[in-house]
């Protein structure tokens, strides 16, 4: 159980925090540092402006960094009416890359690039896409990318003819992702048997260590057609709602910009602000535009990592001691 759930990965990353902010956690007590911790982890929030390689290091981790992808951004999508269902705005790949750093900075672009690929099927990377396509192909890019790497390989060599009796399975975890050759799909009758296909991945995935789509999904959807091609393939996994349900990341497609938990915290945010900007009588108001204008002091968000405000308190320590030094 604990090797299925990665304790051990949860109880280093930890034991690493408490030993980094010692001084800090000193303050409220090793036992609540604890409790907060592993609450983040339960409720998915402790991927938060985190490095990379946490963030895809556990199937946990990935769900958690999609759902919160989703219900960060989910108003990108929006058009009009609060519920609405109908996309507006439309970005590009390097757009949605920068969505992606704001809550993990050094998310690599190519994991980006490869997911728009499965959307605009092509190198073309700066065509728009609207955030459902994006995100759908995103999720099965990013949860699957190691199962996908081996995807990649298994098509090229059934393509060649070969027969892929020895099916090649990442056994790198670092987040470093080797360049894919995108496989040539640009002829919609070429592709490979979709029933070879098929006994090709489902030896992969009883083999493979890493998440995979289930297998009777896979069956189903490749059952279906003749041959399949390597982006049909892609966008097939990333269409299908069978697949989005099992991974349990994400809302079905029809309630991708429903988060009624969400919205109710933002209109409470929402009149709270409204009732401090509230004004009194008309006869002041002349007085009020002469008021000076007051800066709102900056607050740090809670869910970032105490290193992080380590840092940030030491750099500007630093700009305080050169203003110092220049004033002198």
């Amino acid at each position: 159980f604990a090797a299925q759930r990665h304790v051990l990965t949860y109880m280093e990353d930890a034991v690493s925090q408490l030993l980094e902010n010692r001084e800090d956690i000193s303050q409220y007590g090793i036992a609540r540092f604890f409790t907060e911790y592993f609450n983040s982890v339960r409720q998915g929030t402790h991927i938060l402006f985190r490095e990379f390689s946490f963030v895809q290091a556990t199937p946990h981790n990935r769900a958690s960094f999609l759902r919160t992808f989703w219900r960060c951004f989910r108003t990108v999508g929006k058009n009009g009416g609060k519920y609405s269902s109908t996309c507006c705005y439309l970005l590009t790949a390097q757009e949605y890359h920068c969505l992606l750093q704001l809550l993990c900075p050094d998310f690599p672009m190519e994991l980006t690039q490869k997911a728009a690929r499965i959307v605009l099927m092509d190198d073309a990377m700066d065509c728009l896409m609207s955030f459902s396509d994006f995100l759908f192909a995103f999720q099965i890019q990013f949860y699957y990318s190691e199962f996908l790497e081996s995807v990649a390989a298994i098509y090229q060599d059934l393509l060649a003819g070969k027969n892929p009796n020895t099916v090649i399975v990442p056994t790198s975890s670092s987040g470093q992702h080797r360049q894919r050759q995108p496989p040539n799909d640009c002829n919609p009758l070429e592709g490979v048997e979709a029933s070879l296909f098929y006994q090709c991945l489902e030896s992969l995935c009883d083999r493979s260590k890493y998440s995979c789509p289930p297998s009777a999904l896979v069956k189903e959807m490749l059952s279906s057609v003749q041959r399949m091609t390597f982006y049909g393939f892609l966008m097939a996994l990333a269409k299908d709602q069978g697949i989005n349900r099992a991974l349990g990341a994400l809302p079905d497609k029809g309630d991708l910009f429903l988060d009624p938990a969400m919205d109710q915290e933002i209109e409470k945010l929402v009149a709270q602000v409204s009732g401090l900007s509230v004004s009194g009588p008309a006869s002041s108001s002349a007085d009020t535009a002469n008021m000076p204008i007051r800066n709102s002091p900056r607050i740090n968000s809670p869910w970032k990592p105490l290193h992080h405000r380590r840092k940030m308190d030491a750099e500007s320590e630093g700009s305080n001691e050169e203003t110092d030094s220049s004033e002198n």
